[in-house]
């Protein structure tokens, strides 16, 4: 079986929000692992977030681009 990937559209340095919990704020794509996703939140920190289980929506993508 293949391993799980996260969405093509997350890279490191997108801003992104977890959609059921807006509370944790905006927060910074840090790295991309198959679903495995890091994240940096204003509210809550760093965050490994499993995009299996969860859904990471985009509001900017990565501004270095």
């Amino acid at each position: 079986m293949p391993a799980p990937s996260a969405p093509s559209f997350l890279e490191p340095g997108d801003i992104v929000r977890l959609q059921n919990h807006p509370d944790w704020g905006d927060g910074q794509v840090q790295s991309v692992i198959g679903a495995r996703v890091t994240v940096n939140f204003r509210q809550m920190g760093k965050q490994t977030i499993n995009t299996d289980h969860a859904v990471l929506e985009i509001v900017m993508s990565n501004p270095r681009d």
